[in-house]
């Protein structure tokens, strides 16, 4: 699956009828066929030269074409006229056997081990979806550029997350990060609309993709060689009975090898049939999608964003210079309050460290987000005549860039200051974690300033792809209990209520307390383990199964009047 590198094609405009502008097709799609208009002509008149029928407006006419072939083209329908002309997919060829036989197995895959969770199974559900687009994108004739296997292997780090950690949240963070890294592998955008839009495309893939494993299927049923598929059908029928047969044999003829095949065989009953056959369908739609975007993706980086208005120097830099001045006072008061103890100004205020840090988290946040709108408008409406301008707009941008990261490096001390009063929560960890991310997003952008932003966009999305595994890997919820027991071996304190809505990541921390507080902590956790129930080993994390392994060899003793005493089930202030 390569890089789209098809070129970009300029929409060219045309007024419709009704007045508005229709762009021309992009290259490559496929071409409508022209009807009788207002004047009756015929099918063909005028159409293989482009030239408009009699009694046809030209550019009416190319409008009534576009809307034509968007009209074949799914859910292109919906989108702004502009972008579908641009960025429609080409057609794809005949659909491979494999491929199909690839979604038929994603969906058996997903019903089987998807239906008890994700985990180790949700890998195994994607391999066929893979292997699917690898197959059409070589009958396409798409070769694998660099970039593209770093999507690809970024895509399926991401999807071990599930696997490795049982707190949901950084694993729905790795799999929305996951969909977007397989949209660039497969459209191979480097474009900001084609990084943005990306994920659409996989929307449109799946539409398409119906329509043409099922133009697929049509076009085997009318001409079926049963000389070719009889003796593997029969093949794989003797060999299901085979298995069924031996197995139910030896799994009554010893206990041992009963239990290890109940363990490794999905747990299926009609009870969950409707939940079975919707992954089924899932797993076959989203293996069709990647195996089409991967055959003909669509063409993103085709879509063009037209610059802002240029304004003359003194109306582009005045804003921006006075607010690097707002920025430059704010951090000298800053770096004297926070890293220079500035003693005065709390005694004015009369807060604590902890609370003046408290007081302004959000706002750094929130402060940081709002430069980086800035700077992206700045960057459109900015002066670009000539060399000097560009070097103005470079050192303006640039300190303020340079200013935003000494806001970013407050806001993280802040943040440690709340956490040294207050304890880590997942609530913290998680906006301290998107701070540090904005920071490296502002590096990235003044790196960009230096050497080229042809890159941003790619090296952007990387980063974000990036922070999130890393989360996901560093656990989250182990993080919490861990600094959370390090601060109780400190100065004795600790809110044993707030270890009860953590995941089984948090138990090999919780495990070095003290009984009855251990006891105490891991309760909610392990009454949640105990309501699930034995779990495959498809659908286990590694941290659940650690988690399960501890609570085993020393379970929780404590009683309920104990725990109580000591607050652990007091609902959490502050």
């Amino acid at each position: 699956m390569s890089e789209n590198t098809d070129g970009v094609a300029d929409a060219a405009s045309g007024d419709t009828a009704g007045g508005s502008a229709a762009a021309a097709p992009a290259t490559g799609a496929p071409s409508a066929e022209p009807v009788a208009g207002p004047a009756a002509v015929g099918p063909g008149a005028g159409a293989a030269a482009g030239v408009a029928p009699a009694g046809w407006d030209p550019k009416a006419w190319r409008a009534y074409q576009v809307r034509r072939q968007r009209a074949e083209s799914g859910a292109w329908s919906i989108a702004p006229l502009a972008w579908a002309e641009a960025a429609r997919p080409g057609q794809a060829g005949p659909v491979p056997t494999a491929v199909l036989v690839c979604a038929v197995v994603a969906g058996i895959a997903s019903a089987l081990f998807l239906g008890d969770g994700p985990g180790p199974g949700l890998l195994l559900a994607v391999v066929p979806a893979i292997a699917a687009a690898y197959v059409a994108a070589r009958a396409a004739r798409r070769t694998a550029r660099p970039w593209t296997l770093v999507w690809a292997i970024g895509c399926v780090a991401l999807l071990a997350v599930p696997a490795l950690r049982d707190a949901g949240w950084p694993s729905a963070l790795a799999l929305f990060a996951a969909v977007l890294l397989g949209a660039l592998a497969l459209h191979g955008s480097r474009t900001w609309p084609g990084v943005l839009l990306s994920p659409l495309g996989l929307v449109d893939a799946t539409v398409l993709g119906v329509r043409w494993a099922w133009k697929g299927l049509r076009s085997r049923g009318s001409g079926v060689d049963r000389s070719r598929w009889l003796p593997v059908a029969k093949a794989a029928l003797v060999a299901v009975a085979l298995l069924v047969l031996f197995g139910a044999l030896f799994a009554s003829a010893d206990a041992a090898f009963a239990d290890l095949l109940n363990g490794l065989t999905p747990d299926v009953s009609i009870g969950d049939s409707p939940v079975r056959l919707l992954l089924f369908l899932i797993g076959a739609l989203l293996a069709l999608a990647a195996a089409r975007a991967a055959a003909a993706p669509s063409r993103w980086d085709r879509i063009r964003v037209a610059p802002g208005k240029l304004r003359s120097r003194v109306e582009w830099a005045l804003p921006l210079v006075v607010l690097n001045l707002l920025f430059a006072g704010f951090n000298a008061v800053q770096l004297a309050v926070l890293f220079g103890g500035y003693d005065k100004v709390l005694e004015s205020t009369g807060l604590t460290y902890a609370e003046y840090a408290r007081q302004g988290f959000w706002q750094l946040l929130w402060a940081t987000l709002l430069t980086l709108a800035v700077i992206a408008l700045a960057l459109r409406w900015a002066p670009r005549a000539g060399a000097g301008d560009r070097r103005f707009v470079h050192v303006v941008l640039g300190t303020l860039c340079a200013l935003t990261l000494v806001v970013v490096a407050s806001a993280l001390r802040r943040m440690d200051l709340y956490v040294d009063a207050y304890g880590l929560t997942r609530l913290r960890v998680s906006v301290a974690a998107m701070e540090l991310w904005l920071g490296l997003v502002i590096v990235l952008i003044m790196a960009a300033g230096m050497f080229g932003a042809s890159r941003l966009p790619r090296a952007v999305a990387g980063s974000a792809a990036v922070a999130v595994l890393a989360f996901g890997l560093l656990s989250p919820d182990g993080m919490v209990a861990e600094r959370n027991v390090a601060r109780f071996q400190q100065d004795g304190k600790i809110d044993l209520a707030y270890f009860q809505s953590l995941s089984a990541d948090a138990v090999p921390a919780l495990d070095r307390l003290p009984e009855p507080r251990r006891s105490c902590a891991l309760r909610g956790i392990n009454n949640e383990l105990a309501r699930g129930g034995r779990v495959p080993w498809y659908a286990i994390s590694l941290g659940e199964y650690r988690a399960r392994q501890i609570l085993r060899e020393r379970p929780v003793k404590a009683p309920y009047e104990v725990c109580s005493s000591l607050g652990t089930f007091h609902s959490r202030t502050g």
